[in-house]
This record gives structure tokens, C-alpha cells and sequence, in this order.
């Protein structure tokens, strides 16, 4: 039994020490107990980490390595990882307090109706372009605008060769068979309005704000799609739309559970510093638990280009050609920076080539920001790990990395804003978040119907890995000759030069005029 406390719901755990919950210790616990599956020598490093703030990078690379090394680690690490977070993390209501795996199972009660709405538009299917720099772009505009970012190394070529193969199958857009559940259906990067243009049949998870189903229920009804969403009575009387994936996470997946049609569930929802971590272990609870009772379910998820991936060989020798290429004067600002910032800037990728037990090597690629803290790290390696155990399970798994892109979320913070606009200076491109919606919606009607691609489970991989090497847009991250964070500050100063450039001549502008 605990004393009743307003932290109703998903939570970390509260430290013996101070009774209050630490994100750095459930977090060391995580990683450490994921190390140990595969018998890594750095999970015993883990306990004496004193600055984990800032050296968490070391040890979700370690993560990455040890997965390389064999076909059979990334599930094994996957497993142990995930089943350390669900018996770490829990579940309070009222004076209970449950590990959240145990909640998932003891709440029964399904307090929801279910809410339809239907498009007003005709049934014709919207045919798919991407919005670029204020253009459509279609059929051989689009084409070509692949190509260029193929060329340019802003994506792979296995994301180049899918949005190709989505676009000569028009017939792939008809949703209307499918189920696709949004956890987050309101977010900036997510699909939603793409979907109500290709007749999907929409279950939308958000919170239980007028403000936010408005914008929903306002993005359906112009299109031809399908809504389906939770409703509940509240304290007043009233009805409303939305549940809240963090203090109605089993009730969420017990509704889940009463639909009767295959469900494609996507966790696209994201939530500020700690809370990020809980909204994914709430998405993959319910993931979870849908899928026990509805194995036919398949897995969605957009993963970011700022991590630390095993990348085929192929992209490490390709940025190792790159860097050969740079020009003198990029040389020697790069040497100069590094030699007077005692080497903390512009430090070189990791060449190194890992040996899998399969026969194969792998590269590294660590594009970690450390200003996005170890809590947006955990949270993704968490979707990462839930979705290579699935696909082991036999489900199908579309997870992709989608390029970094300016949505409020991230423009907010002020240094990464100042980075992705000077982003270029580097070789890389920023997405607007339109670009980037129409880029992974398609991706992930591409994942749902090739059966050639990585997320259909009856294709062998030479190595787990894969599934998440497939399919990269970057940005040119992967292709970049320096550690990210190593360069960041001086693309964030050349961005902050470009935006305060551009705010003299809209001034200047608007004088003259």
C-alpha cells in the first residue's frame, strides 16, 4: 500500500534514498541489465558512471557494438532491456501501487465508448506527392527529387528505392482495409492527415483536450476517412473524446482489444525530458498487450536520426571518401577548431568495422546530441528494442528513421533551432515537418503492403539490425565526417548568423517598403 499522491498513474520508480523517483538510476538499471544479457564487459562500468548526464553516449554505444557481435544479441538485449523497464517502472492508482506489467494484467475495466466520424469527401484516393520548398512534388518531379537526395547521401538508398516503389503502386494507397491505430494522433510529425486523404479507418489515442480533437475531428471531416476514438463522461456530465496513455494505460488497450478488425499500432506520440520515457513504455504496454490478444497486429514506429545506429559497411566508407573530398580550407578549420578546443571539436567518425558471427561486418554511426539528454536516448532505444522483439515474434514491424525536422518540439530549444539552420554548412538537410509527414506516411503504406520489405516478418535478415538500418533518411547524418555533437556548436553558429542575416533583411525590407 502507498499514501495517496497525485502522481497517479505511469511512473518511475521512487529511489530507496530520497523517495522521490531518479530517471538516472532506472535508466543506469535499464541499460546495465540489457549489457549483461549479452555479457558485455561495460556493464559493470555502469554502477560507478558519476556523470552520466554526459558520458550516457558510451554506454548506448556499447549497446550498439554488443549487438553487432552476434545475430542473436539485439533480441536478447531487447528482452532483458524491456523486461527490467516493465518491472521497474510503475503504475499507481489511488493506494495501489503495481509494477506495470502486473497493472496491465489486474485492470480489466473497459470505461469507454467508442466514438466514429466519417470524411466528408468523395472516396477517391488522394494520389501521394511530397510538399518541398513551396512545390508538389509528383510522378517525374518526384522521381528526380529522390534521386537527388540519393546522390547527395541525404538518405540511403534502401529509403530511396522504397519511396520509389510506393509511388508505382498507387493501388497501395487505398487504406480502407486497414485499421491504423495513432498513439499521439495529434502530432506534428505523425500521418494523420495523410491518412484521411487514403480512406484509412483512423483510431486516434490523445489526450482528452477539446482543443486537440477539434483539430482531429476538423483534419477527418475534410477527408475521406474514418475516425475512431475513445469517449468518456467527464466530471461534469459532458462527453469527451481522448484517453491519457499515462493514467489510462490498460483501459486504453482493454477498448483496443474490443475492435474487431487487425490493428496497425503506431507509437507516434512524444513528450518532454522524463516524460517521454513513461508515454513509451505506455505505448509499448498496450503494444504489447493488443498484440496478445490480436497477434495479426502490426508495429509502427519513427525513430531519430540522432542516435548511434550499426550502419551497413558500406555508409562508413563512404563517409571516410567524404572526408578525403574536403576541401583545404574545410581541413584546416576543422584541424585548427580541434587542436584549440583540446580535440573536443571536430572529432572523426569511428572507422572501426565490427565482425558479426555472421559473417558480415558493420560500421557504427553516433549522431547523438548530448543537448537531447540520455532520457530521449532511452526512450527511443526502448521503442527500438520492443520493435526487434516483436518482429522476432513474427509480427510485421515498420520502424524507419525519419530525417530531423523542424517541428516545435525541437525548434524550441534554442541551439538545435540555430543547428538544423546551419545544418548545411555540413552536408545536411532539415526537413519541414509537412516534408517530412508525406515522406513517412508513405514509408509506412510501403512497410504495410511489400512484402519484399524488412518489416514483413517472413523475410529473413542477415541480421536483426537490419530492420532498422533499412530504409534510413538521415538527413546526411550518417555521411558527415565528424561526430555530430562534436560539430554541433559551429553549425549552431553559422545558423545563428543565417537567422539573425535573414531577420536584417526582412527589416531592412520592410523599411523600404
Amino acid at each position: 500500500m502507498r499514501k495517496l499522491t497525485a502522481a497517479e498513474g505511469l511512473q518511475f520508480p521512487t529511489s530507496a534514498l530520497s523517495d522521490k523517483p531518479s530517471t538516472t538510476l532506472s535508466a543506469k538499471q535499464i541499460i546495465q541489465s540489457a549489457l549483461q544479457a549479452v555479457q558485455s564487459p561495460v556493464a559493470s562500468k555502469i554502477t560507478r558512471e558519476k556523470n552520466w548526464r554526459k558520458n550516457y553516449p558510451v554506454y548506448f554505444k556499447a549497446l550498439v557494438e554488443a549487438g553487432i557481435a552476434s545475430v542473436d544479441h539485439p533480441v536478447q538485449i531487447a528482452q532483458q532491456g524491456l523486461s527490467t523497464a516493465q518491472q521497474l517502472f510503475v503504475f499507481n492508482r489511488g493506494t495501489q501501487q503495481l509494477p506495470l506489467a502486473d497493472a496491465m494484467n489486474q485492470f480489466q475495466a473497459q470505461p469507454f465508448d467508442t466514438f466514429t466520424l466519417k470524411g466528408n469527401a468523395t472516396a477517391e484516393i488522394e494520389p501521394w506527392f511530397v510538399p518541398y520548398h513551396g512545390q508538389k512534388l509528383q510522378g517525374q518531379a518526384l522521381l528526380e527529387q529522390i534521386d537527388r537526395w540519393e546522390q547527395q547521401h541525404i538518405i540511403e538508398p534502401s529509403h530511396a528505392k522504397a519511396l520509389r516503389t510506393v509511388q508505382a503502386h498507387p493501388e497501395w494507397f487505398d487504406l480502407s482495409e486497414r485499421t491504423m491505430v495513432l498513439f499521439g494522433a495529434g502530432s506534428e510529425a505523425g500521418p494523420l492527415t495523410w491518412l484521411t486523404k487514403w480512406r484509412a479507418n483512423i483510431v486516434a489515442i490523445d489526450l482528452p483536450s477539446p482543443a486537440i480533437w477539434d483539430k482531429i475531428t476538423s483534419i477527418v471531416a475534410k477527408g475521406n476517412a474514418t475516425l475512431i476514438a475513445p469517449q468518456q463522461a467527464s466530471m461534469e456530465g459532458k462527453t469527451q473524446l481522448g484517453a491519457n496513455l499515462l493514467t489510462q494505460t490498460p483501459e486504453i488497450a482493454n477498448w483496443l482489444a474490443t475492435l474487431a478488425q487487425p490493428l496497425d499500432l503506431a507509437g507516434i506520440a512524444y513528450l518532454d525530458g522524463e516524460k517521454h520515457v513513461r508515454v513509451s513504455m505506455a505505448m509499448i504496454a498496450i503494444m504489447d498487450k493488443v498484440s496478445q490478444l490480436k497477434p495479426d497486429s502490426s508495429i509502427m514506429f519513427m525513430l531519430t536520426p540522432t542516435d548511434i545506429y550499426a550502419v551497413p559497411k558500406e555508409v562508413v566508407q563512404g563517409s571516410l571518401m567524404l572526408r578525403k573530398q574536403r576541401n583545404q580550407v574545410e581541413k584546416l578549420v576543422a584541424h585548427a577548431a580541434r587542436q584549440l578546443s583540446l580535440s573536443h571539436f571536430f572529432t572523426p567518425i569511428d572507422e572501426t568495422l565490427l565482425l558479426s558471427d555472421n559473417g558480415q561486418q558493420y560500421g557504427i554511426c553516433d549522431c547523438m546530441v548530448i543537448e537531447q539528454g540520455p532520457n530521449y536516448a532511452l526512450a527511443k532505444r526502448l521503442q527500438q528494442w520492443y520493435a526487434l522483439l516483436a518482429r522476432s515474434r513474427g509480427q510485421r514491424v515498420a520502424i524507419n528513421i525519419a530525417p530531423s525536422t523542424t517541428t516545435l518540439s525541437v525548434v524550441k530549444n534554442p541551439l538545435l533551432k540555430a543547428a538544423f539552420a546551419g545544418a548545411g554548412l555540413f552536408q545536411v538537410e532539415t526537413f519541414n515537418p509537412e516534408t517530412t509527414n508525406a515522406i513517412m506516411a508513405a514509408l509506412w503504406v510501403h512497410d504495410l503492403h511489400n512484402p519484399d520489405s524488412v518489416a514483413n516478418p517472413q523475410n529473413k535478415l542477415e541480421h536483426p539490425l537490419k530492420l532498422i538500418m533499412e530504409g534510413a533518411n538521415h538527413g546526411g547524418l550518417w555521411r558527415v565526417a565528424y561526430l555530430a555533437r562534436t560539430a554541433l556548436p559551429f553549425a549552431a553558429a553559422y545558423g545563428w548568423g543565417k537567422q539573425k542575416l535573414a531577420m536584417l533583411q526582412k527589416q531592412r525590407s520592410r523599411i523600404m517598403h
